[in-house]
């Protein structure tokens, strides 16, 4: 599960200061998914909100420079409230920062993605922060909303949680409609969902309705299950689970088959293999692809990249993930998976392309070989 924490929800908008009260809460709540052996992470905002008071800057919008500074003195906070809390209950947190560029990227994501599951296996909890200090675009530090859903694709969760100052979606702003309707589950987010879109109510945060509409685009098409619900009751994981108001965004694919998906339809292939017949079988027959059955590369490449796999006869059979890149390839191609580390002087993967990472195509369309 990956669980969002807005700015308004983290800071008390009268002092400045992290809302302890409220977070030990929260704390607890996730402790509590951890204990019955759910995996965590915790993506939190915040850093600018409680920098700029720390700074004395003054009330209103900030430049680029004045948020870059706000972020690097409240990140430090931040950080150290998580710490001291975790700790205190004997869990290691792990702090990572990131951009959305980092998820977008393939060979950033690839890192990224290893770096969380890593430290899963190892029993952290890990926290994210957007990496506002090194940002070269206007910051809106709302839009963590977003950077959640891409963690929660790079991670594979089951759900993503955003906790806010609203406790769902409604047709009409319900402060300025009385008669706006609870919208309590959405199976599809058509053009009618977006416009019910608004800007944040809050003045610590900027995400909006909208940013929640385009981070449930990104958690759903990733077959995750994407929650709003209100955050700032005490215990606001609990009462999700008790059935407190909350709008649910729900998946038509699973995890797996979403990632199929896109990497046979999103990602523009870098370059090619060619396969022989051998190579050929072993994919129908649902297996990866090894460098012994590949008699030539196309194009350049990188390690995480997305490329073609070709027949003999140039047609495009596949496309996949591939795990080493062009100039490796050549050097591998055609030799036994034993041989990868005397030939290339260290330990890579067997395969060129795993299954997990490749998409067959049959008759111009194409299944999850699993």
């Amino acid at each position: 599960m990956v669980v969002k924490v807005g700015s308004a929800l983290l800071v008390d908008s009268r002092t400045g200061r992290v809302n302890r009260t409220w977070l030990e809460t929260l704390i607890e709540d996730l402790l509590s998914l951890r204990e019955r052996g759910q995996q965590v992470i915790l993506v939190s905002s915040g850093a600018i909100a409680l920098g700029r008071r720390q700074l004395a800057l003054a009330p209103g919008p900030l430049r680029l420079e004045e948020s870059q500074a706000a972020a690097a003195v409240g990140q430090i906070r931040l950080a150290h409230a998580y710490k001291e809390l975790l700790e205190g209950r004997a869990v290691t947190v792990a702090q990572v920062l990131l951009t959305l560029e980092d998820s977008e990227r393939r060979r950033r994501y690839l890192n990224a993605r290893a770096t969380l599951e890593t430290l899963l296996s190892l029993g952290a909890l890990p926290v994210i922060n957007e990496n506002d200090t090194v940002a070269t675009a206007e910051i809106r530090y709302g839009d963590n909303d977003r950077l959640a859903a891409r963690v929660a694709q790079m991670s594979g969760a089951d759900c993503l949680i955003l906790l806010s100052d609203v406790d769902g979606l409604y047709s009409a702003d319900p402060n300025k409609d009385p008669g706006a309707r609870f919208i309590a589950e959405v199976h599809e987010i058509t053009p009618e969902i977006e416009a019910m879109g608004g800007r944040s109510a809050s003045d610590v945060g900027s995400g909006g309705m909208t940013t929640k509409l385009l981070a449930a685009r990104i958690a759903v098409s990733a077959g995750c299950h994407m929650g709003i619900a209100a955050g700032h009751h005490h215990h606001p994981i609990r009462r999700i689970e008790q059935g407190a108001r909350c709008t649910w965004f729900l998946p038509a694919a699973t995890p797996v088959t979403a990632r199929k998906q896109w990497i046979a339809g999103t990602l523009r292939p870098a370059g090619a293999v060619t396969i022989d017949g051998g190579a050929l079988r072993a994919l129908l027959d649902g297996r990866s692809l090894l460098p012994a059955g590949v008699i030539a590369t196309r194009g350049q490449f990188e390690r995480g990249d997305t490329v073609s796999v070709l027949t003999p006869d140039g047609a495009e059979i596949a496309r996949g993930i591939v795990a080493y890149s062009d100039g490796d390839a050549v050097r591998i191609m055609g030799r036994k998976s034993a041989e990868i580390q005397g030939i290339l002087g260290f330990r890579g993967r067997d395969e060129l392309i795993h299954r997990d990472d490749l998409v067959l195509f049959t008759r111009g369309a194409s299944h999850a070989c699993l």
